[in-house]
């Protein structure tokens, strides 16, 4: 199931637009506050689609029935273009445990193709677990493959939600292909074209350099 959130009016679309117009990035502050508004979003988004409970609420002045999350998400998050993102997630689902993955392209001779190297992870046991993998771009889906195939070490997780502000139709076809049936896909936008380096076109250039700085 794939949820293209921008495809309806709301603010998310403006805090969109503003991380794809080059006349902002080189407000870097502006740049990763978007990414951890949308993170937030996305965090509402992917909440209705959780499993809840009862609970009783003692108020001033009575009790009320309430319901509420059964159990929070692990977030697991992409460094380092991940970071704001994954803070805007935290932001709502601040009982949540969180995973780390370092990955990174690596260019080969001829500069056009890459492997993907993953360097370190750190998470939490994942056995019956509610996962949310969080990346601002899905452009080929390699990283996003090499990632939960990494996270899986620590254990079958019971429903994986993937979060990207930005996809290719191309990346969420990878990624199906290598990823549970039950996987679901929570997308800001679709874009329609990668160039030879691989970066999504219109896209918005590259998310950790704007920021945190070039590499």
């Amino acid at each position: 199931m794939i949820h293209e959130l921008g495809k309806v009016n709301s603010i998310f679309n403006q805090f969109l637009s503003e991380l794809r117009d080059e006349s902002l990035h080189r407000d870097r502050l502006r740049f990763r506050n978007n990414l951890q508004r949308l993170g937030e979003i996305f965090a509402y988004e992917i909440s209705k689609d959780l499993d809840y409970t009862a609970k009783d609420i003692v108020t001033p002045l009575g009790e009320v029935a309430m319901r509420v999350p059964a159990e929070f998400p692990v977030l697991a998050t992409i460094l380092r273009a991940g970071v704001p993102f994954h803070s805007g997630l935290l932001n709502y689902f601040d009982r949540s445990d969180s995973a780390f993955v370092s990955a990174y392209r690596k260019r080969l001779s001829n500069q056009d193709d890459f492997e993907v190297e993953v360097e370190y992870m750190s998470s939490p046991s994942l056995d019956g677990k509610e996962l949310v993998i969080a990346d601002p771009m899905l452009a080929t889906g390699r990283s996003m493959v090499l990632v939960y195939q990494d996270l899986i070490k620590k254990g079958k997780p019971k429903h994986i939600h993937i979060a990207a502000v930005l996809a290719t139709a191309e990346g969420i076809k990878n990624v199906k292909k290598n990823l549970p049936p039950n996987t679901k896909f929570w997308i800001g936008a679709i874009d329609d074209e990668l160039t030879a380096q691989s970066y999504i076109v219109p896209g918005l250039g590259d998310a950790g350099d704007l920021s945190y700085g070039k590499k």
